[in-house]
């Protein structure tokens, strides 16, 4: 039998050990991931880890999404195979360069997308074509045109999609797991501010602080732009790459929070509260939302030949990322500076009033948005790249 005999065998000619055995691998799989993520759902419950556990039900979502998303390029894939155009409605906006193929005189009617080569596989020595003489390539041949997208194409765009959402997911849990290690960082602060509160004699100790002496001024109010706006914001972008938060800013923050939200319990952990809000961001970032299935169309539209859009779009999280930092600590000097021009000295420790008003639009969400779309846009390209590499070689 012929190599493209047997790659054409049907099912009804499969011997029924083969048939028995990959469906028994691909349940096994199936039920083995389906019970880690129940596992690991009543661990998250039985710790009373709530954001966490809401964060997981959307990655069975997003797993559910795919799988609905698989079904359909499974079902559908003959029938939009069996689409056929004109040769010339494939010649434009293609991805990688054209090659003709001059030597077999068929220039009308080969397969000019870059999806529709001829792809080599070795096997036992020997090179067998992926894309051999297809059923829907037969069909519109005798048409005279081209499958508007080949079954390997189909195929191929099957598992980018699901790389992308695999290499979110994961991209996301690496990120939160890091800015949760940062976070547990500032326990030491929140340790000593507890001591302190417990001692009798600082608690009822009254004093005057002086705004110009207090660390939190003197690092955000003093020195560079101090008296001028644009070095203000010039000093708040390069302090995001060193120090982005000390641990006079923690104190300051902290019982800014207290006093602006729960001014009746001073031994408020704050530190708790912080580990619980990450969580609680982390099932937002962690989906794929519609605007962001747009963004990838988009990109898909434009990946073409000579435009370098993977080149370009790789600086819109960065500059980004650059923005939403030095808009952080600018928001904290804000915060300083509101305090230092008000008061010379207060009774009492540094408050400062948290406000909505310190953030683009008076929406801090906006923040969350763009870190959602940075985190995304981040695993978009690391997927992209390894999708590429693998189906089509480091140089493509």
């Amino acid at each position: 039998m012929s190599g493209g005999a047997e790659e054409g065998v049907t099912l009804e000619h499969t011997p029924t050990w083969i048939v028995a055995a990959i469906c028994t691998v691909i349940v096994a799989i199936s039920l083995a991931m389906e019970r880690l993520l129940h596992v690991v759902g009543n661990v998250l419950k039985r710790k009373q880890q709530k954001p966490l556990f809401e964060a997981l039900l959307k990655v069975k979502e997003e797993l559910m999404l795919l799988g609905f998303i698989s079904l359909l390029l499974t079902v559908f894939q003959n029938a939009i195979s069996k689409i056929c155009v004109s040769s010339d409605v494939l010649t434009s906006m293609l991805p990688c360069k054209r090659e003709d193929n001059k030597e077999t005189g068929e220039g009308s009617n080969h397969t000019t997308s870059h999806f529709q080569k001829y792809f080599a596989l070795t096997l036992s020595g020997g090179t067998r074509h992926l894309l051999a003489e297809t059923p829907s390539t037969g069909y519109c041949a005798k048409k005279g045109k081209v499958p508007l997208l080949s079954v390997e194409a189909l195929h191929q765009l099957h598992i980018f999609i699901f790389v992308l959402a695999i290499v979110h997911v994961t991209f996301c849990v690496l990120t939160v797991s890091f800015g949760g290690l940062k976070i547990r960082e500032w326990k030491r602060w929140e340790d000593s501010i507890a001591e302190k509160n417990y001692d009798s004699e600082q608690v009822l100790k009254k004093k005057v602080t002086h705004v110009q002496q207090h660390a939190f001024i003197q690092e955000h109010f003093q020195g560079l732009g101090k008296n001028s706006i644009l070095l203000g914001w010039v000093h708040s972008f390069f302090k995001q790459f060193y120090a982005s938060v000390t641990k006079s800013d923690y104190v300051t923050l902290r019982l800014g929070f207290i006093m602006t939200h729960c001014r009746g319990n001073p031994k408020f952990n704050f530190h708790r509260y912080m580990i619980r809000a990450l969580e609680d961001d982390f099932k937002q970032v962690v989906g794929i939302s519609w605007y962001l299935w747009v963004f990838v169309v988009i990109f898909l539209l434009l990946n073409v030949n000579g435009w370098h859009t993977y080149f370009w779009i790789a600086f819109i999280p960065f500059i980004l990322l650059l923005a939403v930092g030095t808009k952080l600590e600018h928001v904290i000097t804000q915060l300083a500076h509101e305090v230092a021009e008000k008061h010379v000295a207060i009774e009492g420790e540094l408050v400062v009033q948290p406000s909505d008003d310190h953030f683009w639009f008076n929406r801090p969400r906006i923040v969350l948005f763009l870190i959602h779309f940075i985190l995304f846009q981040n695993a978009f390209e690391i997927a992209f790249f390894f999708w590429i590499w693998v189906q089509f070689g480091f140089d493509s």
